[in-house]
């Protein structure tokens, strides 16, 4: 399998998600701005979010993908099915309760993560819409079980086209539903529902031509056979640490968003966007080769061949630092043309657009971290150890809570982005140095690799910076089309300087063109 291969077609399909991931933020921003409707809906969203992570994307996949990789391995098909079936079957019953309780305690959980909205409006919108979508933690979790399965056996695309139906779900209901709807932002929390309706069906043709359709116990004896199985109990043993671990970064969150209710009203909204914008990037590139790393590197220690995991992770190093870098910067710099011709049409004002760049600029600061995060962390998943990254995300808690202290006084809710941007960067150091300490990430020429991609930067950065300065991007509010054709020739010009001064430093692509075994 050649690994840059998946990884650009995971990417790819990505791709086609962060982009109707955008035009469902710029409708949103367009029809409903950043006011205290919209924080109303992006924290009771949150929610469902954070237990998604917790159940699905983070410790579920961390505990079951290396143990599912390691029965296919073997070829054992009969065995990875049981295996499937009695995680399906845990997996369905854990969330049916967890979908009840979220339900009827709702107006508890949105005073425990946004207590500035008690006793306002925004409390009881995001009561309702959190009853409304809690539903879709079961649907998404679901989802990521037959990723899992999927990635698995290298069956990257429809994972990854996925969330595309949620985008496409959010965008229909608030173009035809909201303005038949008494509050119209209510449509937004039918559509994530609708949405993980589609994201589940969609997989279910994938795992039947796979042969490995989950088949969910209902009955007692079912749920019985589910807990014994010993595949089943491991994953369970290594889910305990990976839920302790993902929780880490949730709480963090929580903390985060509460305070960002204290703050100016539109405050969680601006964090919002730039979160879109910042999470482009990061999953493009993060997301994208942690996903087709963890099975490969999964298999590769299953064999005991250290030597070509850790060329595996050296190889996804690598290539983040080309790619990310440059995004960071991005960010960084070039927030202000980003932020205005994503969102600064309707209801969404200049000040909108100043508040969102200046969170941008956060994020850029702490980008590379939080990308370098996903492709390290797989390197201990796929070894089987969770309880080293558990250990290093309570330290980072703590240094993220400490750096708000710092920051938030200062730079307001910019001061949070920056606060996660930072602990992502400790987040990734430790892990680093963690892995190089057990051997599993060899030695390289890294001071003159990064030396070479630093002056590639280095031009890369002029262009943006002066773009950035030439025109003024919330004047040309006036002329739409005028400013996305600057904005889309602008970053042309730099991805051109930036890939042609790679050349002139000697970093080539053919050394990315590699095989896993």
């Amino acid at each position: 399998m050649n690994l840059l291969s998946a990884a650009a077609k995971v990417s790819s399909l990505t791709m086609l998600s962060r982009i109707t991931g955008l035009l469902r933020e710029t409708l949103i921003a367009r029809s409903f701005g950043a006011s205290e409707w919209t924080d109303a809906f992006n924290v009771a969203f949150r929610l469902p979010n954070l237990l998604r992570r917790l159940f699905a994307e983070g410790a579920f996949s961390q505990g079951f993908v290396p143990i599912l990789g390691e029965i296919s391995s073997n070829g054992d098909q009969k065995q990875a099915q049981i295996l499937v079936n009695a995680v399906a079957t845990l997996l369905f019953w854990a969330l049916l309760l967890t979908v009840l309780v979220g339900v009827i305690g709702a107006p508890v959980l949105i005073l425990a993560i946004a207590t500035g909205f008690k006793g306002g409006p925004a409390y009881e919108a995001s009561v309702v819409m959190t009853r409304i979508m809690f539903p879709y933690i079961g649907l998404i979790s679901l989802v990521s079980l037959s990723a899992g399965i999927l990635n698995t056996f290298q069956r990257f695309a429809i994972p990854a086209f996925t969330p595309v139906l949620l985008n496409l779900a959010l965008i229909g209901s608030a173009l035809f539903l909201a303005p038949h709807l008494e509050q119209p932002i209510y449509a937004l929390s039918i559509g994530v529902l609708l949405g993980g309706v589609l994201q589940l069906a969609i997989q279910v043709p994938a795992l039947s031509r796979l042969g490995l359709l989950p088949r969910i116990g209902l009955l007692p004896g079912a749920i019985k056979a589910a807990v014994s199985n010993p595949d089943a109990r491991r994953v369970l043993k290594l889910m305990g640490p990976a839920v302790f671990a993902v929780s880490v970064a949730q709480i963090s969150l929580i903390i985060n968003t509460n305070i960002a209710s204290r703050l100016q009203a539109g405050s969680v909204s601006w964090l919002s966007y730039a979160d879109r914008l910042m999470e482009f990037p990061t999953a493009l590139l993060g997301v994208a080769l942690g996903t087709v790393l963890l099975p490969s590197l999964s298999k590769a220690n299953a064999k005991k061949d250290l030597v070509h995991a850790g060329e595996l992770l050296i190889w996804g190093l690598q290539l983040t630092f080309l790619l990310a870098a440059p995004c960071a910067l991005a960010l960084f710099i070039f927030g202000e043309p980003l932020a205005a011709v994503l969102y600064h049409y309707g209801k969404f004002n200049a000040l909108d657009v100043m508040m969102t760049q200046r969170a941008l600029a956060a994020y850029g600061v702490g980008l590379i971290g939080l990308i370098l995060v996903k492709i390290l962390a797989p390197g201990f998943y796929s070894r089987q150890d969770i309880r080293t990254p558990v250990k290093i995300g309570l330290l980072v808690l703590v240094a993220t809570q400490l750096a708000n202290l710092v920051f938030v006084p200062w730079l307001g809710h910019a001061g949070l982005a920056l606060s996660v941007g930072a602990g992502a960067c400790l987040n990734a150091a430790l892990l680093w140095v963690g892995l190089h300490r057990r051997g599993a990430l060899p030695s390289s020429a890294w001071v003159k690799y990064l030396g070479q991609l630093l002056f590639a930067l280095i031009p890369f950065a002029a262009v943006l910076f002066y773009a950035a300065c030439a025109h003024n991007w919330i004047a040309l509010q006036a002329e739409p089309w005028l400013r996305v054709g600057l904005l889309a020739a602008w970053l042309a010009v730099a991805a051109i300087v930036y890939f042609a001064s790679l050349g002139l430093v000697g970093i080539r692509w053919q050394k990315f063109l590699r095989h896993a075994k």
